[in-house]
């Protein structure tokens, strides 16, 4: 179990680097003898949720359900995702994508990869539309919606004005990939209802805890904030980032109430 905190996700892992991961079965495998090294940092075994940096040699898999929800952003290389449709759809360095469990695809690199990733391993069974899957590669140039401000005794100061874009829920609805955007706002420190990783798009932000360490991020990071973390965020400037968010059904039910 992860402590709950906030966690700043660097491309290279931790000071004494990446872990060698077992090999991936051969039966798996159409191409390629590949080599995964990665850094778990954050981890629920309870819930199915995985969250870290991974890279790979390349390799071809064949076609299969994908067993998990997974959000990435690569950081470096590029990797086709195949469909038996005959689409397929290239991902680079800089880009981010999502691909949704059960959608049928094969992975397909020609070049080492290297990416963050959130996986939650659904164990529910629920199952979506499997005509409706597809890959989506969220960014920050789809237009947003306003959204609503439910609790304005949460900031300390003006209420900002927010707008957000929701590519993918899954059937549950406790997975979540989107765009959000903010004017500059402070919010009081309170425990966080959720498991949020972000990718800031723009702007910059710094979280605080209930002790006063504080940890400013800007355009370009990726961190996350664990569920029960207690924090409080202020941006000084516009903020635009990617979001994948796991809000347990629980966490979401607790959350509703206390609205």
């Amino acid at each position: 179990m992860t402590v709950p905190g906030v966690i700043r996700f660097d491309p290279k892992g931790p000071k004494e680097g990446l872990a060698q991961w077992p090999a991936i079965d051969p039966a798996h495998l159409t191409a390629g003898t590949p080599v995964q090294t990665g850094h778990t940092y954050v981890e629920d075994k309870a819930l199915g949720l995985e969250c870290g940096v991974w890279t790979c040699t390349p390799m071809t898999t064949k076609p299969s359900p994908y067993s998990v929800n997974e959000y990435m952003i690569v950081l470096e290389g590029s990797v086709h995702i195949d469909e038996p449709n005959g689409k397929s759809t290239h991902i680079k360095a800089g880009q981010s994508f999502l691909i949704p469990k059960g959608l049928v695809c094969s992975w397909r690199q020609t070049e080492a990869i290297r990416k963050f990733f959130v996986i939650w391993d659904d164990a529910s069974g629920a199952k979506a539309d499997a005509a409706k899957l597809s890959v989506l590669l969220p960014n920050g140039d789809v237009k947003l919606t306003p959204s609503e401000i439910p609790d304005p005794t949460i900031f300390v100061g003006g209420v900002p004005k927010q707008a957000s874009h929701t590519w993918h829920t899954d059937p549950t609805g406790q997975w979540t990939v989107g765009t959000w955007e903010t004017t500059p706002f402070t919010r009081k420190v309170a425990p966080f209802n959720r498991y949020e990783l972000m990718h800031l798009l723009e702007g910059s932000v710094t979280l605080s805890d209930a002790s006063g360490n504080s940890e400013t991020f800007k355009k370009g990071d990726t961190f996350m904030v664990t569920k029960g973390a207690p924090i409080s965020w202020s941006n000084k400037e516009y903020v635009k980032k990617i979001y994948c968010i796991f809000m347990p059904k629980a966490a979401a039910a607790q959350s509703a109430a206390a609205e």
